[in-house]
């Protein structure tokens, strides 16, 4: 049934969505707009597809306003992915690399990972995330038994480096707000595969999100593979935003570590 109206959904924009191009260039909203293999297709139609990532409704006001601030004050005012509260956190132990993080992921350890604000949109794009081993092929079952408590047949998205994407993707262009869905050109990431042999990626660079990038080129230093598994930060709840929230799921989740912006916790 899921397959049947995914087909229709795309057949029918590209009958009557695809005779309407005019350039070369399409922003999508909505929440239709947050279907992967939809925005993947639109990719082979138009060279540049942008697909902002509060892309539904809850996004819709954000973009009325930058719209009237343009017409009405000639403002262009561009809002940040990255738009929640920080929040102070001591704890005590100091994170002073990226290297023993990376590793524990290496080795198999699942990671709570808390940093700055929280991101806009439906999709953790790597401030309020659980980061593990993209290359575990039990992974996807580990967190969906023991940390998501969700169905199994969900899969889960990789984090990779934008400049290494297309050595694992096949696609034509980033995707730094999880918005795509492409086929997977490996077999070395099984964790992140999705059973039709695709992955709904998430592409960062410095400028996007530093500290994940670090991350993750650690990851690459330690194994050769660009990427982690990343997931949203909760637990049949709605995605963490304090650090009490990421404490109280750490608890009473199966996660091995936490990070809080520079400081490690363990069980």
């Amino acid at each position: 049934l899921a397959f049947t109206l995914q087909k229709f959904t795309i057949d029918k924009i590209k009958k009557h969505i695809y005779p309407l191009k005019t350039c070369d260039n399409l922003c999508i909203s909505g929440g239709v707009a947050y279907n992967g293999y939809m925005n993947e297709e639109f990719t082979k139609h138009y060279k540049n597809v942008f697909v902002p990532p509060a892309v539904g409704d809850e996004g819709q006001a954000i973009g009325v306003y930058q719209h009237a601030d343009y017409l009405m004050n000639d403002n262009i005012h561009k809002s940040e992915t990255f738009a929640g509260k920080e929040y102070e956190f001591v704890g005590n132990e100091k994170l002073t690399s990226y290297k023993p993080i990376a590793q524990a992921i290496a080795d198999g350890k699942i990671v709570g990972w808390f940093q700055g604000k929280s991101e806009s949109g439906n999709r953790a794009l790597g401030n309020r995330s659980i980061l593990a081993d993209p290359r575990r092929k039990d992974i996807k079952d580990v967190i969906n038994h023991t940390i998501k408590m969700r169905e199994d047949f969900r899969p889960f998205a990789p984090v990779v480096l934008e400049d290494r994407y297309k050595e694992y993707f096949d696609t034509n262009s980033p995707s730094p707000y999880m918005s795509r869905i492409c086929k997977v050109k490996t077999d070395k990431v099984p964790g992140v595969t999705h059973v039709d042999n695709t992955a709904r990626i998430q592409t960062v660079n410095k400028e996007q999100n530093n500290k994940l990038y670090e991350l993750v080129r650690e990851f690459d230093n330690i194994t050769g593979i660009p990427m982690l598994l990343n997931t949203s930060f909760n637990r049949h709840e709605p995605i963490v935003e304090t650090p009490e929230q990421a404490i109280r799921t750490f608890k009473r989740t199966a996660l091995d570590m936490l990070v809080i912006n520079d400081w490690i916790i363990r069980k």
